[in-house]
């Protein structure tokens, strides 16, 4: 195929012909391509699968990591190990583009990779690699890990995304009308842009827009800004040139903060997310306006269709039955990672995310006394399964891992799993009764596993963070831990109230429900599956993007 005067190549719904170009580190497009890590990566592969369903005129642009975001694997003790797996992808066609970009102050070679639109049913993605014989082994180390941990690699990972995108966009002759940035990774295109409209803001303004899904200020990053100008990032604009250009008078350069100010449009990733991102950036002047578009995922990736058949047609033995069957198949995974025997017909919860600080992973395990007497209830059993990545050097989180690790030893009905990718997520979902998320409230940007965990017969029991106030109704069709007056808790507080209140809807309300009204819970789950289906499916996202972002 050509990639001169490129254009999307099937044809375009005129709702949606603006051209847009949309930036992301990672994209989760199907579990063969593994260039993700977690949350972000998931959001931005449903947006391509919507994009595609839509007939969107856009292009995602992202990088080709030669060893993925790492590959989980086990200690002799069963605890966390990290590998690094060259990956080889068949399905990716070269296009036979090179280029150039300065990374400190020296040129490095940009090969570029292509994903078809019709090998996972997305918008066409551009992959970006540096990993080639004509760079040093310093400039092919930029594209092997995702999020490296050096921080000079990280920000040479900024340029690549922003300035080579952007740069790729005009070898393509795409002409994008709009650059979307998924977080301030690739904000390196605004200074690119800046350049080629020779120093006119506002026609970078004109052309950017940005989503940002950290709610706090210490997850946005921030560099230091004689580092980034060494590393060529401000592409030839002296360090006062860009504290000027970005009102940022002191050393330490704020990525999401410029993003608010080069952006004409920016926003949130839930309700609430939208009014904590204006809460938190109201203090800076100068930044755009930020809306809120709430997260949402594929539905025709995500959901179990026999469920939805059966949920149609009224049959509840269908129902039951195929709910039964995922569980089973699911299991399977279980036994063959950890030699336990999990019982379809016992209550399933499964915790399985991204392992980070604020989302608790092991929250429910820390009242211990209460969490024997819940794991040993022969009245009510439960099983219980663990899943999720931590990133490669946070050690508090690695160690969370471990210690549920050393404790499943305890129990046949306690599970940990290693391989949380979107194939191990999806089976996953379908093995839940409840799926459980419990981070501290505001800081689940929106946090969308539980969107598709509903879409596959499991019951949402969460915190009321992200995007959960808008689903949740509690009793019909999840269940919600009510608010506290959390600002004005320490954070020890806030633990043990949530942790109360868990332990109290479980015991008190789910259980029973699930073992001596099965009829009702069936009908929770129905709720659930449907209040889900279109809400937040990722066409409603993507069609609100053009309606709302690119206007």
């Amino acid at each position: 195929m050509s990639f001169t005067s490129y254009s999307v190549p099937y044809p375009v719904d005129d709702r949606y012909k603006k051209r847009v170009a949309y930036f992301s580190m990672e994209f989760a497009t199907h579990q063969p391509l593994k260039i993700y890590s977690g949350g972000l990566g998931f959001l931005a592969g449903s947006h391509l699968r919507s994009a595609y369903e839509l007939r969107q005129n856009l292009v995602g642009v992202g990088i080709l990591w030669k060893y993925g975001y790492y590959d989980q694997e086990r200690n002799q003790d069963q605890t966390l190990d990290t590998a690094w797996n060259e990956k080889s992808y068949s399905f990716l066609e070269d296009t036979g583009i090179k280029f150039q970009i300065m990374v400190h102050e020296h040129p490095v070679w940009v090969k570029v990779f292509y994903l078809n639109p019709e090998t996972f049913k997305t918008a066409p993605l551009f992959l970006l690699s540096t990993d080639v014989p004509e760079n040093d082994y310093v400039s092919q180390t930029i594209t092997h890990r995702l999020y490296d941990a050096n921080v000079a690699t990280k920000v040479a990972q900024f340029i690549l995304l922003g300035v080579g995108g952007a740069k790729l966009m005009d070898m393509l002759g795409f002409n994008p009308e709009l650059y979307h940035l998924n977080e301030a990774h690739g904000l390196s295109a605004a200074f690119y842009l800046y350049n080629k409209f020779r120093n006119n803001l506002a026609e970078v303004k004109k052309r950017l827009v940005f989503t940002t899904h950290t709610p706090e200020e210490a997850g946005n990053e921030k560099h230091d800004i004689f580092l980034c100008h060494k590393m060529s990032y401000f592409c030839g604009l002296s360090v006062e040139q860009v504290k000027e250009l970005t009102g940022m008078p002191d050393n330490q350069f704020n990525h999401s903060l410029a993003a608010l100010r080069f952006a004409h449009i920016a926003n949130g990733v839930s309700e609430l997310h939208g009014h904590v991102s204006r809460a938190m950036w109201s203090k800076y002047d100068n930044i755009c306006e930020i809306k809120s578009i709430t997260n949402a995922q594929n539905w025709r990736y995500w959901a179990d269709k026999q469920l939805y058949r059966f949920n149609e047609a009224g049959d509840h033995y269908g129902f039951d039955d195929r709910k039964k069957y995922l569980k089973k198949r699911a299991f399977e995974i279980v036994a063959d990672q950890t030699g336990k025997i999990f019982n379809p017909d016992v209550f399933t919860i499964v915790w399985a995310r991204r392992f980070a600080g604020y989302k608790r992973a092991g929250l429910i395990t820390t009242a211990e006394e209460r969490f024997e007497r819940l794991m040993k209830n022969s009245k009510y059993p439960v099983q219980i399964i663990w899943a999720g990545k931590p990133y490669p050097v946070d050690h508090p989180a690695i160690s969370e891992f471990n210690q549920l690790v050393h404790l499943s030893k305890q129990y046949k009905n306690m599970a940990v799993l290693i391989g949380y990718e979107l194939g191990l997520s999806k089976r996953l979902k379908q093995a839940a009764d409840c799926w459980l998320n419990n981070p501290r409230v505001p800081r689940e940007a929106s946090g969308t596993s539980g969107m598709t965990a509903a879409m596959n017969g499991a019951v949402n029991f969460s915190t009321n963070d992200g995007w959960i106030p808008e689903f949740i109704n509690h009793g019909h069709n999840g269940f919600v831990v009510p608010m506290a007056d959390y600002g004005n808790m320490a954070v020890h507080e806030q633990d043990e109230y949530d942790l109360n209140k868990l332990y109290e809807i479980l015991e008190n309300e789910i259980l029973p429900l699930y073992y001596d009204k099965y009829n009702t819970w069936r009908q929770v789950v129905k709720n659930g599956m449907e209040d889900v289906r279109f809400r937040f499916d990722s066409n409603r996202m993507a069609h609100e993007y053009y309606e709302i972002m690119y206007k």
